[in-house]
């Protein structure tokens, strides 16, 4: 009986770097892709069933969090990652047939390539304005509308290959050559990745009142039990002025006693958390793990406590 068909859903149009990182995905290339227009509609196919998994960013290396993904994960129905994807980032500056650099006064691109390629576009075209862009794509697209209200675009070196339309003025123009942005496939609640041993683990934890050493009671949580952050980012609640809630990814998986041991004082604290997923790192690099902290430790010491409770 044949697999039932996979539909996946990214961050559109086609020709995007989330494209780029959903072919990544071993069955992706077969699957049904739908674009999606901005991070929410994506992730919303998958709530309600239109799609089985959605490619979103989540961090970029200059730049940092991807607000927009943060803030989409962190609320509404619960879902859960289940792979994450690393994508070099390169960009090219493009144009109509006919446009020359010196012809142009407004450039549009997604805003996290706007950031990155900011100092070479003032050393190089001083003076040009941004128009923000849904995406790197979607900007270099609007070029062929002819409609378009700027004079070029930044955005990925594949959507200039692929449209004769545009015109390649300048290449490799991101201020820094190691770019990479970090992509996260997204599905609804159901069995989790298997541990590899190269894992990470993102939550949420809303902060449950602004006092003094609250954060602190946080990161004890994982400071105690060995467990060390590759991220954290505060993020608005947008209830009111001062709430926020962390965005957190820690080493390790769900599975190993010491993030579980985590999590459970997370929930005590702030009944709120909300667990987004255990993944394997796509870097492939295991954290590393004090023997006090080890699963086998923390065997031990439980194996101790009920000894002593059962008068042993």
């Amino acid at each position: 009986m044949p697999a039932t068909p996979v539909t996946y859903t990214f961050l559109g149009p086609e020709g995007t770097f989330t494209e780029a990182a959903l072919m990544q995905v071993p069955d992706a290339a077969g699957a049904t892709r739908i674009p999606a227009s901005n991070v929410n509609a994506a992730l919303d196919m998958v709530r309600d069933g239109s799609a089985d998994a959605a490619m979103v960013p989540i961090e970029n290396s200059v730049e940092g969090g991807v607000t927009a993904t943060l803030d989409a994960i962190a609320g509404g129905q619960e879902l859960r990652i289940i792979r994450e994807v690393l994508v070099p980032i390169s960009f090219v500056l493009v144009a109509r047939p006919g446009v020359r650099i010196d012809d142009i006064r407004r450039i549009s691109t997604h805003g996290h390539a706007w950031a990155q390629c900011r100092l070479w576009v003032d050393a190089n075209i001083p003076g040009a304005e941004y128009v923000a862009g849904s995406s790197t794509a979607a900007a270099a697209m609007g070029l062929l509308d002819g409609d378009a209200h700027y004079d070029a675009a930044i955005c990925a070196p594949i959507v200039a290959k692929e449209q004769p339309g545009l015109t390649v003025l300048a290449e490799n123009i991101g201020d820094n050559p190691g770019a990479v942005t970090r992509f996260i496939l997204v599905s609804r609640p159901g069995a989790l990745p298997e541990r590899t041993g190269a894992d990470k683990t993102t939550v949420v934890v809303p902060l449950p009142e602004d006092r003094p050493g609250a954060l602190m009671e946080i990161l004890d949580q994982f400071a105690t039990r060995g467990v060390n952050l590759s991220r954290i980012e505060s993020r608005p609640t947008g209830q009111y002025l001062g709430h926020y809630f962390f965005s957190i990814d820690a080493d390790g998986h769900i599975a190993d006693a010491r993030v579980a041991d985590a999590l459970a004082g997370l929930h005590r604290i702030s009944p709120a958390t909300r667990f987004l997923g255990s993944y394997g790192r796509a870097d492939a690099q295991s954290s590393s793990v004090a023997q006090h902290t080890s699963d086998e430790a923390f065997r031990a010491a439980h194996e101790w406590v009920e000894q002593i409770l059962q008068g042993e």
